[in-house]
């Protein structure tokens, strides 16, 4: 089955050139990777200060390991 326009044959790309009607976006189309770069930041602040976490309670971790008998976490072992 062949595509046709006014009783002319259409190929593929005349079919992608014709032009469509475009949709007004609610905002500049600059706002768009902005609000990524900034949600991208946020979550690496997050990333960022989660940093480190397992090494400030290892003291914790090496009592819980010790009173349930379990290896400690200061050893260098997994």
């Amino acid at each position: 089955m062949q595509l046709r326009l006014n009783g002319e044959p259409m190929s593929f790309v005349s079919i992608a050139l014709t032009e469509v009607e475009h949709i007004a976006l609610p905002l500049p189309i600059i706002v768009y990777p902005m609000v990524a770069a900034v949600l991208f930041l946020a979550l690496g602040v997050v990333l960022w200060s989660f940093r480190d976490v397992s090494n400030r309670h290892s003291p914790k971790a090496d009592a819980y390991a010790a009173a349930h008998g379990g290896h400690s976490s200061s050893t260098g072992g997994h």
